[in-house]
């Protein structure tokens, strides 16, 4: 009797463990974090999972979310696409994460896309990209071409009257994507062929001076000649230095950036760089109350008032708050009942406007474009009137111009607005 006694005791504590950690389980939020911390993103990466740390902190600080707190959980895709598909996979059927942060690259986008459509996922998406997409799980916050490119090419062309256009990029489908948009938005504006150069790099490239050299020659010509640079990850380091050492100054061959922020240029000795661009929709120099505060509270978090903050930490920070508010509304963490509240949701940005989230799964963003500075900064040259809103499929392709997302009315990421037909995923 004795022996029965103990083993029902026994069975009993080990009914209470498990109990308790399901309690414990229910009583938290998972928040999964899909950002490289090791390769050749690591650079740009690490930071923005840092970000999401620094905003689950702060939000279990105030109580979390629906009664629950936030519990992060890190992976580290390493730069190797494949292994994003993996991560995403663990996240969700592993982990049961209720939402995503991460991504940089769209290569790891893309790799991701299959597994959060399958497992109906949520991901929110924060850097910059080449548009030509509008998942039903995916929320972007980033900008598409419309809110960064465009203009950029837009304020070379009217206001430094560039005639001759460098399209240089990492080989990968964002710098292919947005400079074939580009280049047929050149054609249209008159721009001929023979003044357009288009050229990619792999991840990582290092040596540039042979490209550097082909690009002072292509603007040797007598056109005003600027290069519109869609390089990404740690390449930008070595591609500044050798644009420094050739002595390719912002007067003669102005270069704009899309990727490259102030995380990067803080490995970099600026000086050769004075005066040469990047488009983004937030700068750290930006200066209102909300960007003071977000910096202020950053420094602290990480303990280092020597780190900057930039572009695709303001679109996590606004991801994050825009799921929060969500999440309250839906009184859910639900994916579904989520992506059905967080349409037409407004949350504040860090320059003194608002982010809405649109129909088709994008948001509205203000345009800037700034001169890098000797402290790594940017000065701000011009900026947009307003927000604009992030535009899914480019009016410059042939085969996008007549494609619509609107996952509200049409319940469809790629409507074509002729045929009348939904040609990918759709709300079943």
């Amino acid at each position: 009797m004795k022996f029965k006694g103990l083993l029902l005791t026994s069975w009993l504590l080990i009914a209470g463990v498990v109990a308790s950690n399901l309690a414990m389980a229910q009583d938290v939020i998972k928040v999964g974090v899909l950002h490289s911390l090791s390769g050749t993103m690591a650079i740009s990466e690490t930071t923005l999972k840092d970000t999401v740390l620094m905003m689950i902190d702060a939000q279990n600080k105030k109580g979390g979310v629906l009664g629950k707190k936030l519990q992060a959980v890190v992976v580290d895709p390493a730069s190797n696409w494949p292994l994003f598909a993996e991560k995403a996979s663990q996240l969700l059927e592993k982990d049961k994460v209720a939402v995503t942060f991460g991504c940089w690259t769209s290569v790891s986008r893309k790799s991701v896309l299959p597994v959060f459509e399958k497992d109906n996922g949520l991901l929110f998406y924060p850097v910059q990209y080449e548009g030509e997409e509008s998942s039903k799980n995916v929320i972007y916050t980033g900008a598409a071409p419309n809110q960064q490119a465009i203009p950029a090419v837009d304020y070379l062309m009217n206001s430094v009257k560039v005639k001759r256009w460098v399209l240089e990029g990492t080989d990968y489908v964002y710098p292919r994507t947005t400079n074939k948009i580009l280049e047929a938005y050149l054609k249209a504006k008159g721009v001929k062929a023979e003044d357009i150069s288009i050229n990619y790099t792999p991840f990582g490239h290092s040596d540039w001076q042979a490209r550097v050299a082909a690009i002072k020659k292509f603007g040797s010509a007598g056109k005003k000649t600027a290069v519109v640079s869609t390089i990404n990850g740690d390449a930008n380091v070595p591609f500044y230095k050798e644009l420094g050492n050739q002595k390719v100054s912002a007067e003669q061959i102005p270069v704009v950036a899309f990727s490259v922020g102030e995380e990067e240029l803080s490995g970099i000795d600026t000086k050769p760089l004075l005066g040469h661009l990047a488009a983004w929709n937030y700068f750290q120099s930006t200066k209102t109350p909300a960007n003071a505060k977000f910096i202020a509270e950053w420094k602290a978090f990480v303990k280092n008032p020597k780190r900057t903050t930039n572009d695709p930490m303001e679109a996590t920070y606004i991801g994050f708050n825009l799921w929060i508010k969500a999440v309250e509304k839906a009184k859910s963490t639900d994916v579904e009942k989520v992506l059905a509240a967080i349409i037409g949701l407004e949350t504040p940005n860090l320059s003194g406007g608002m982010a809405k989230v649109l129909p088709n799964h994008h948001i509205t963003k203000p345009e800037y474009i700034g001169e890098v500075k000797a402290d790594g900064q940017f000065n701000t040259v011009w900026k947009s009137a307003g927000a604009v809103p992030g535009d899914a499929w480019s009016d410059f392709l042939p085969g996008s111009k007549d494609i619509e997302a609107d996952w509200v009315t049409l319940k469809c990421g790629n409507y074509n607005k002729v045929t009348k037909k939904c040609s990918g995923q759709n709300y079943k």
